[in-house]
């Protein structure tokens, strides 16, 4: 399993390096309004969830469901790996990390990227009411291993072109990088944010994350990205005709929050209605194995590998995972309040 992981990454990574990634992802800036000032070369972080599902042999394999330029939950691990082994005796040969990482030269790796030469109380975590997400845990997490505070988006003061903050000794600190966990699709949904500034203002910081990669490295990218490891995924406005076999797809908008929008059980009256077609795929089907065993149900599981992509490097590399685990019909919070043995986990493997 975790061979074919690295290698469904490194394959998946080829095509994401390709020279003309900005060109073919522009489309995906569809509004002058979500285009934020100062993009890097490249995406700083780079997610890929995959769906375990058994291949012919019914051996597990993984199957892309969807891509991300965009940072996930990079210490929730960290902490969980922590607690597991302490408390279940696990062999030390476990471990959540690739390509030579551990819990020491990680935290060092996501330092350097994060924080860098800048002093700590010049870097936040950027969040919309962060005491309110799903992920607050990791926030947290990120904020004490880093030593960087979680500021609100409302909390935030602009003066020209310089951003502030509080911190909590009352003293008012510039910020120069903004680690950036805002989803736009939140933001823009949320009309009653009390907001100072504008993600698409000129101004004095550097992103760490830059907000572009959220829109150019999405779902957007999914139809040009051909691999064993990679279901056959369509622009609606560009399909010819409706497969007779719609029983085998799914529809998903391009840009969405948390599975919003999504079509499971996808008719042909759900793509004739949709009037802006430019904005959806219609994507094969994933069919998620229970491949884990529990007290009642077996569990699906979706691995997401996630990846990091250091200024002067060549290529983004695998450095941590998070496992989700799941009994209803799609993976997340929503989808499972009302079962047990679910939610979010790590991937111990053999180091």
């Amino acid at each position: 399993m975790k061979d074919r992981l690295l290698e469904a990454c490194d394959e998946i990574t080829d095509l994401i390096i390709r020279p003309d990634l900005k060109q073919i992802s522009q489309g995906a800036l569809y509004d002058e309004n979500i285009i934020v000032p100062g993009e890097d070369d490249h995406t700083t972080f780079l997610q890929m969830d995959f769906g375990i599902c058994l291949d012919q042999n019914g051996d597990p394999f993984p199957m892309l469901i969807e891509i991300q330029g965009f940072p996930s939950v990079y210490f929730f691990q960290y902490m969980a790996t922590i607690a597991y082994k302490k408390y279940y005796d696990l062999p030390a040969n476990l471990t959540p990390y690739f390509n030579g990482y551990d819990e020491s030269s990680y935290k060092k790796l996501m330092y350097d990227i994060i924080v860098g030469d800048a002093n700590t109380k010049n870097v936040v975590l950027l969040e919309i009411e962060p005491e309110l997400q799903n992920t607050y845990i990791d926030l947290l997490a990120t904020s004490i291993e880093l030593g960087i505070p979680v500021v609100c988006v409302t909390k935030v003061i602009k003066e020209g072109r310089n951003l502030y903050y509080i911190d909590k000794n009352g003293e008012k600190q510039k910020i120069e990088k903004i680690y950036n966990r805002v989803i736009f699709d939140e933001l823009h949904q949320r009309k009653d944010l009390q907001m100072q500034f504008k993600f698409t203002d000129d101004l004095d910081v550097k992103w760490v994350g830059h907000p572009n990669w959220f829109f150019r490295i999405s779902k957007y990218i999914m139809p040009y990205l051909k691999s064993r490891f990679v279901p056959e995924t369509l622009f609606l406005h560009e399909l010819k005709e409706i497969p007779s076999d719609l029983e085998n797809y799914v529809l998903k908008p391009l840009f969405s929050f948390a599975g919003a929008g999504v079509i499971i059980d996808v008719t042909k009256e759900d793509i004739e209605a949709i009037i802006d077609k430019s904005n959806y795929i219609l994507q094969k089907k994933v069919n998620y194995e229970p491949v884990l065993k529990s007290p009642n149900d077996p569990v699906k599981v979706e691995l997401r590998m996630l990846m990091v992509w250091p200024e002067k490097d060549v290529r983004p590399h695998v450095a941590v995972n998070l496992v989700r685990l799941s009994k209803g019909k799609m993976i997340g919070v929503k989808y499972n309040k009302d079962k047990d043995w679910v939610g979010g986990s790590v991937g111990l493997y053999e180091g």
